[in-house]
């Protein structure tokens, strides 16, 4: 009988193993899974790729003297309270950049200033507003003519500034802008007096550290150097801006010689040695009438790290007349003569003669006032 039962228990066991070994492949449990190859949802969800940023455009212009010289009011006959004049032929270009330097060849006050230099500018306060109302963002004061009139001019000037929302950077300092989330470091080199107007290596190279060491992600060292009237560039330039740029800065744009000079690529940065005059109220008739809009690219790679992607120069004629100032620069036509030479002294093969400035026989008046 219990012979019987074992089999019988036997028998149960070996028909249970074999029920269960139809549901098994190879000891793996056979286990249905629905097809959704097209259903969709096994499909990975993308990750979305970030949004390429704009390119940031800086565009950079000369000496700006909004005013006459303690000889004459001509600039201010001519502008007169329409401040979007001097800039009406360039505020196209101008407000559609990202940021515009300028360099600020005089002061703003709302009460007069006198000096006692051989030219001095000083424009009302109200004069501010063609900066603002040319589209531009930046004014340098690191030149011969930012202490005019000491401490007073400099604090009317940055007071006038102050209201009409223009930033400024006074020589010796650099200060950081955001232009589109990135930190744009502008140093501008003390005004140095003596040998051939250059600022000193050191002081470029310090400003460009501690504009580094505040975090900015792109740098422009802007210096009022070289020698009035000269189309040349001379070693204590190259050998400035070449420090800048080692010491870690993208850019340097050059003012003072009231000219154009040539410009130069260099170690991954870029230098334009000097643009020459802009809207120059320090002269009612200048010799050589041309001038330029320089303007950089700046783009961002995939590291967050900003660089300069292209470099431009606009030729433009200082005076929208031919005869005389009247301020405004205008654009040339690119299939002109005008626009050609103008080429040429920013690529370095102009061959013209240096201009002679001298300011000895000045008598007040007439066209030898302020610079050419």
């Amino acid at each position: 009988m219990r012979q019987k039962r074992a089999m019988t228990m036997l028998i149960f066991a070996l028909l249970l193993a074999t029920a269960l070994c139809g549901c098994r492949k190879n000891g793996t449990p056979k286990v249905e899974v629905p097809d959704q190859s097209q259903s969709g949802l096994n499909t990975p969800i993308p990750t979305p790729s970030p949004e390429p940023k704009e390119p940031i455009v800086i565009s950079m212009v000369g000496d700006c003297t909004l005013a006459s010289s303690q000889y004459n009011n001509d600039f201010e006959a001519v502008v007169g309270d329409d401040y979007a004049w001097p800039f009406a032929g360039a505020v196209d270009v101008l407000s559609e950049d990202d940021f515009t330097i300028a360099n600020l060849e005089c002061s703003f006050s709302e009460t007069p200033l006198y000096g006692s230099t051989t030219f001095y500018f000083c424009g009302p306060a109200e004069y501010a507003n063609i900066l603002s109302e040319g589209s531009v963002e930046c004014a340098t004061m690191g030149n011969n003519h930012t202490t005019d009139f000491g401490q007073t001019g400099i604090d009317n000037t940055v007071t006038s500034l102050d209201k009409v929302d223009v930033g400024h950077v006074i020589g010796g300092e650099g200060k950081i802008f955001d232009v589109n989330d990135m930190k744009l470091g502008i140093y501008v080199s003390p005004w140095t007096v003596g040998g051939h107007w250059v600022p000193k290596e050191e002081d470029v190279a310090n400003g460009v550290q501690a504009l580094k060491d505040q975090g900015a992600d792109f740098i422009i060292v802007c210096c009022h150097w070289g020698i009035e009237g000269s189309y040349r560039v001379n070693e204590g330039q190259i050998s400035t801006a070449h420090a800048a740029i080692d010491a870690g800065a993208n850019v340097v744009c050059g003012t003072h010689p009231h000219v154009l000079q040539r410009t130069e690529e260099y170690n991954s940065g870029y230098i334009f040695y000097s643009l020459g005059n802009f809207s120059f109220g320090g002269n009612t008739n200048p010799r050589d009438k041309d001038t330029a809009i320089a303007q950089i690219v700046v783009e961002e790679d995939s590291t967050g790290h900003y660089y300069l992607k292209e470099t431009r120069t606009l030729p433009y004629r200082l005076t929208s007349i031919t005869q005389k100032n009247d301020y405004q620069p205008v654009p040339y036509d690119p299939d002109s003569e005008e626009y050609a030479r103008t080429l040429t002294k920013l690529d370095g093969t102009f061959n013209g003669p240096d201009l002679n400035v001298d300011y000895s026989n000045l008598t007040g008046g007439g066209s030898s006032d302020g610079g050419e």
